[in-house]
């Protein structure tokens, strides 16, 4: 019986990683009775607008190509055209960017302190099964990729 391609194997969807962390903030705020973060929520914009629109540009060609963006799903090819020729990972991106955005609307310290954490298993549970997945199921020419294009940056 042939085995079924469930995708990379990543326990939870990567918005609820970050959502999660970031809602986190306002907790601790709440149970420490901290101040609220003395940033003007206007700054937000410099981060919500270019995370959101890197989001939309991902989602975007993984629809143009008939791909699902969810990790958990199979994939049927390499997205490497587009902003994918930039980094491997546009949408992890736009989502730690709109993070920081996020954080300084809820004024929330705690929040802006997480940011790393939510990377670190961003790097550690998503992207790191992810390439292990593409890696398997495509070889030589995701490895290709991933020489030619940065994780990140």
């Amino acid at each position: 019986m042939a085995e079924v391609d469930r995708g990379a194997g990543v326990l939870f969807p990567p918005p609820f990683i970050f959502l999660g962390l970031l809602l986190l903030g306002p907790v601790i705020d709440w149970l420490l009775g901290l101040p609220s973060l003395p940033i003007p929520g206007g700054l937000s914009m410099i981060f919500l607008f270019p995370g959101f629109i890197l989001i939309g540009i991902a989602i975007g060609l993984f629809r143009q190509r008939g791909e699902n963006p969810n990790p958990a799903t199979a994939t049927g090819g390499i997205i490497d055209t587009g902003i994918y020729a930039r980094t491997r990972n546009p949408m992890y991106l736009g989502m730690a960017i709109a993070y920081l955005g996020l954080a300084i609307v809820l004024h929330s310290m705690p929040s802006l302190l997480l940011w790393p954490v939510a990377l670190f298993l961003i790097n550690s549970q998503v992207i790191a099964r992810e390439e292990r997945y593409l890696t398997a199921k495509f070889g030589q020419p995701y490895l290709d990729y991933m020489a030619r294009v940065k994780r990140w940056l």
